[in-house]
């Protein structure tokens, strides 16, 4: 993996493990954050991969193979999509937009070469080709309220949250010194957690199913037409309940420690011995917040129950409703 050009600024402490190659932070955890909540600086996510399709079928061949409706995208509209196994479990997680000519996606580091593998393998006679243009292209976040402007060359994913720009990867460092300050992963997760929306990865394992993440109806479509994995999702929509529901968990602050992903949630009311009902999924320090984390546990864990994430006494409230 390429390390960004960005950790050579001020301050800068490299991330590990997954978003390895970008900075954790710049100095000032809590500053970083506000400044995104207040709609300033940017967020370096080159290490994220980037893959584009082109051609003519691109969006009816893309429509068949993954879990939302893209036969009519219009240009610059973003929108979620996933994979799926043949038994409705989630394999990939595709942030897109359309140009208009070229498909764009940014994808979990690391994911994008089996990505591209699954969707070389269902070419067939569609006229469509897929590339890995993560060498090129950087992906920057710019904050929900900036009004930092970007150039006309680079494509933009626009949500609720904030831009994603797909930036030509050699301009990355005047981009930089165009829209700083910049801030860490850390602060970009902090603000995710605290927005429940779920990471493949960290939010997911090798058996989840969009139903315990809350992403029917923002990356799964219902009304649209066979992909794989489709069988489950309607069977859970219509006949049953997921086995797991994501959980927002408030967290005890005495503790100096934040509970590792994977660290087991059980009934405060059993104790470290108890038995295990969940586990964390992303856990950070929030600005406003204080210590707040994501869990995955089990669909009939009581709403109101005093939860132990590891051994953090947790508060909990509903994500997806069991």
């Amino acid at each position: 993996m390429t390390s960004s050009p960005l950790l050579h600024l001020p301050g800068a402490v490299a991330a590990e493990g997954r978003d390895e190659g970008v900075a954790a932070h710049y100095g000032e955890l809590y500053g970083e954050q506000r400044a995104l909540a207040d709609g300033r600086g940017f967020v370096d996510l080159s290490h994220r991969g980037v893959v584009t399709v082109t051609g003519q079928d691109r969006l009816a061949w893309l429509h068949l193979l993954i879990t939302q409706h893209v036969t009519a995208l219009p240009p610059g509209q973003a929108t979620e999509a996933l994979i799926l196994s043949a038994n409705g479990h989630i394999e990939h997680q595709l942030l897109l937009v359309d140009d208009g000519e070229t498909t764009w996606a940014h994808v979990e580091p690391g994911t994008q070469e089996a990505l591209i593998g699954y969707l070389e393998s269902m070419k067939f006679f569609y006229r469509v080709e897929v590339a890995d243009r993560t060498a090129d292209f950087a992906v920057v976040h710019l904050p929900a309220g900036s009004i930092a402007e970007t150039d006309k060359e680079s494509v933009v994913r626009e949500t609720a949250y904030g831009r994603d720009v797909f930036l030509p990867r050699e301009r990355l460092e005047a981009f930089a010194a165009e829209h700083g300050p910049a801030a860490g992963l850390l602060a970009y997760e902090a603000l995710r957690v605290e927005a429940h929306r779920p990471r493949l990865g960290l939010e997911t394992d090798h058996r989840t199913i969009p139903h315990e993440i809350g992403l029917i109806g923002t990356a799964v479509h219902l009304q649209k037409g066979c992909y794989r994995g489709q069988e489950t999702v309607a069977r859970v929509h219509n006949l049953g309940k997921p086995p797991r529901r994501l959980v927002f968990l408030h967290l005890d602050g005495s503790e100096v420690l934040l509970p590792p992903h994977g660290a087991p949630v059980r009934l405060a009311a059993d104790g470290e011995d108890g038995r295990q009902l969940g586990f964390v999924t992303t856990a950070v320090r929030h600005h406003e917040l204080g210590p707040i984390a994501l869990a995955l546990v089990k669909r009939n864990v009581p709403v109101d129950a005093p939860l132990l994430a590891g051994t953090t006494p947790a508060a909990q409230e509903v994500v997806v409703a069991p």
